[in-house]
């Protein structure tokens, strides 16, 4: 069975999707053992598949550590938290991969609205 651990100290998932608001962008980073490499693939394909479908859903990002490494960054674009929120809560989406992600998987999904800092970027 997968794992989940917090990536902020200070807030959890469940309270950010409690805030509503939107856009947002889930940053997920993913770690599972060198030999659920395969295994992890085939389950967020087919996760992101079903997810694409959903209202709210704009597009999605996976990037894989280099030199070797198995820890993974799923960069996905929502409308709002309350698409994600929907679309994440929904069990035939969650079932489609379900039962596909490997037991050495460890995930911490968060929120994320762009910040504005004066003369680097706007948000």
């Amino acid at each position: 069975m997968p794992q989940f651990e917090e990536l902020a100290r200070n807030v959890t998932l469940a309270e950010q999707l409690e805030e509503g608001g939107g856009p947002v962008v889930l940053v997920n980073v993913l770690r599972v053992d060198e030999a659920d490499v395969d295994q992890l693939l085939l389950a967020w394909s087919t996760d992101a598949a079903a997810l694409k479908r959903r209202p709210g859903f704009i597009s999605t990002q996976l990037y894989r550590g280099i030199a070797g490494s198995s820890t993974f960054l799923n960069h996905a674009v929502w409308e709002s938290v309350e698409a994600y929120k929907t679309s994440r809560l929904d069990s035939d989406v969650r079932a489609a991969a379900r039962d596909l992600y490997p037991a050495s998987l460890v995930a911490s999904p968060h929120l994320f609205r762009a910040e504005a800092v004066p003369g680097l970027c706007v948000a």
